[in-house]
């Protein structure tokens, strides 16, 4: 890697020239205009529809009313956060995100209406769908509208719950945040040099087992240092989901997300017992990793570490290198896929740079009323994260392919999210190991292994732990000693003899970010859908050759209109079946057989 001086901080002038321009007033004006227009509209159509009126036309206007409110509101929000992400320590930031949340208010509160009315005209409503071909596409969209009446509570008791939120789970959910971007630790006594936890974790991929075991070290206590606030926060997050489910009508917090993933229960299990199911290979190939490594056995901090030579270690990569790489390889899979990655690069949609107050991880973030998007990533010049980059433009480009079709058709659910991004990392990751010479193939298909093990072991780590706290939370908070004795457990349940019992990671649950969103729980198991389907495609990509993109791009176009069961089903796949996700997961049994034969051969 050339240093970090060539890093680009992303562009949004081009969604907004800032707080104070004409255009972001101006769109907030218009957001909220249309709001108030919502709320007259569906106000007027609580009670059952009078004899005479045209349902078709009612409808008609309705999801034209929406789908122009969700674009509007949808930017405001992505913006404010995108803003916010990368200065967590600005007031001014954190202000203009709190006035466009409570700006939105009066739209969730539509919303709410806007079901009570459908629910009003259900029968009128399927005699519009079937009579009119135009708003067919919109079917979807209605019975989960209707399906998710039946589980809302009354217009003043969301709306209620709505304003409660931004000073209460939603709060907690950015003091998660804030205090995870910017925490850290004193590195360097002598110089005073500080590191933040973003910084502390990315030395996990360091190749000197004593950096990343000093890093390791910091980091848990660093984490000490604030479990009150985090685990405060965790028990915010999770005891407001928690009444608001019940008052909702919900079984669970799993049952909702069932929905929101458009999922079947039978899927997740078939899901869950092939993920299981495959432990045993996973503990196989950590077990292998260790030997590579020269250890006995693995700490939470070798989970990264590199496995290759010091005299003949994997190349790092600048920006410009990575630039080329993934344009490069998305144009082999696709020639509108790497021009569409090209652009992205020379458009600067991508925030790359880590620094304080700039929090961890990656995301892909659209702007429906730009029709464009946004990548943050915190990038350090390994091969990982050139894949991280490339997971993320691979979100991207499922927006690009669904761009053009009305907003509410543009709303996949959590699953297949991350379908699209997990076949632009197989892209690079498979190009790259094609071109490996034999010393670079062992680290790399190590590497894959390596993000497959997160996203199948650890994930499922993850979703013990929630499970037990949603459980556990129903009696009362939880102390932080509580909360590290539930993931401990969870990762012996998953990781088992794989990792040293005595150095593993009982703070994950105030690392990941993903289990403080107030509305949204169980994202987890949408990472290893998301990993199996995406493998799935591209093991049909490599059998039907390059007349697959179009097939692909009509898929991806297709996944804000269905179920994921009726997406994939299209695809010639059955989710509800364990065989499905066995077949995916034999990839990674291949892989972990060669990597087990490449590590005897070089032991």
């Amino acid at each position: 890697m050339t240093g970090s001086e060539n890093l680009p901080a992303w562009d949004l002038k081009p969604i907004f020239p800032g707080f104070d321009s004409e255009e972001y007033r101006a769109a907030k004006a218009e957001a909220k205009a249309l709001a108030e227009e919502a709320l007259v509209f569906y106000g007027k159509s609580q009670a059952p529809a009078p004899p005479d009126e045209d349902t078709g036309l009612w409808l008609a206007n309705a999801l034209s009313l929406n789908d122009r409110m969700g674009e509007y509101f949808e930017t405001l929000g992505a913006y404010a956060y995108a803003r916010y992400s990368t200065a967590t320590r600005d007031q001014s930031v954190m202000a203009e995100l709190n006035a466009v949340e409570e700006l939105s208010l009066p739209a969730k509160k539509a919303e709410v209406l806007y079901r009570n009315a459908l629910a009003a005209r259900n029968v009128g409503i399927e005699k519009a769908l079937a009579d009119q071909p135009e708003l067919s596409a919109y079917t979807h969209h209605i019975h989960e509208s209707l399906l998710l009446q039946e589980k809302q509570m009354s217009p003043e008791l969301e709306d209620l719950a709505e304003d409660l939120a931004r000073s209460g789970a939603d709060a907690w959910s950015r003091l998660q945040e804030t205090v995870s971007s910017n925490a850290s630790a004193v590195w360097d006594e002598e110089s005073g040099e500080r590191k933040t936890v973003v910084e502390l974790r990315n030395l996990a991929f360091d190749p000197d087992r004593s950096v990343r075991s000093k890093a390791f070290g910091l980091e848990l206590g660093v984490w000490k240092t604030v479990e009150i606030p985090m685990a405060a926060a965790l028990n915010g997050v999770k005891g407001a989901a928690t009444s608001l489910n019940g008052r909702r009508g919900w079984k669970s917090a799993l049952d909702k997300s069932l929905v929101q993933a458009r999922i079947s229960p039978a899927t997740l299990d078939a899901l869950v017992g092939a993920m299981e199911a495959s432990l045993p290979m996973w503990r196989r190939y950590l077990k292998a990793k260790a030997k590579a490594l020269g250890l006995e056995s693995l700490a939470f901090y070798d989970l990264f570490a590199p496995v290759e030579k010091k005299d003949r270690p994997l190349p790092n990569f600048s920006w410009d290198e990575t630039r080329e790489f993934i344009g490069e390889k998305f144009s082999s899979f696709d020639p509108d896929m790497g021009s569409f990655a090209r652009k992205a690069f020379a458009q600067n949609w991508v925030d790359a740079l880590p620094r304080e107050g700039k929090v961890g991880g990656a995301y892909c973030t659209d702007f429906p009323l730009a029709k464009t998007a946004r990548v943050l990533c915190n990038f350090d010049g390994s091969f990982s994260s050139v894949s991280t980059v490339a997971h993320e433009l691979g979100h991207a480009w499922h927006h690009a392919c669904i761009v053009d079709k009305p907003y509410i058709l543009t709303k996949y659910p959590m699953t297949l999210a991350e379908t699209a991004s997990i076949f632009a990392e197989t892209i690079v990751s498979e190009s790259a190991l094609a071109a490996a010479s034999p010393s670079e193939r062992l680290p790399l298909i190590e590497m894959h292994l390596q993000d497959g093990c997160q996203v199948i072991v650890d994930i499922l780590s993850r979703f013990y732990f929630e499970k037990a706290v949603f459980e556990a939370r129903r009696s009362g908070e939880l102390s932080p000693g509580k909360f590290c004795e539930a993931m401990a457990q969870a990762q012996e349940r998953t990781y088992g003899e794989g990792l040293d019992p005595d150095k593993r990671h009982p703070y994950m649950w105030a690392v990941k970010g993903h289990y403080y969103i107030p509305s949204l729980s169980y994202y987890n198991f949408p990472y290893a859908f998301g990993q199996l389907f995406g493998l799935g495609l591209y093991e049909r990509y490599r059998q039907e050759g390059s007349g697959f993109a179009a097939a692909y791009k009509a898929l991806l176009a297709d996944t804000g209109s269905a179920s994921a069961v009726e997406v994939t089903r299209k695809a010639g796949f059955n989710i509800e079946r364990q065989e499905f996700w066995a077949s995916s997961l034999g990839v990674f049994e291949r892989q972990t057989g060669e990597f087990e034969r490449l590590v005897e051969e070089l032991a």
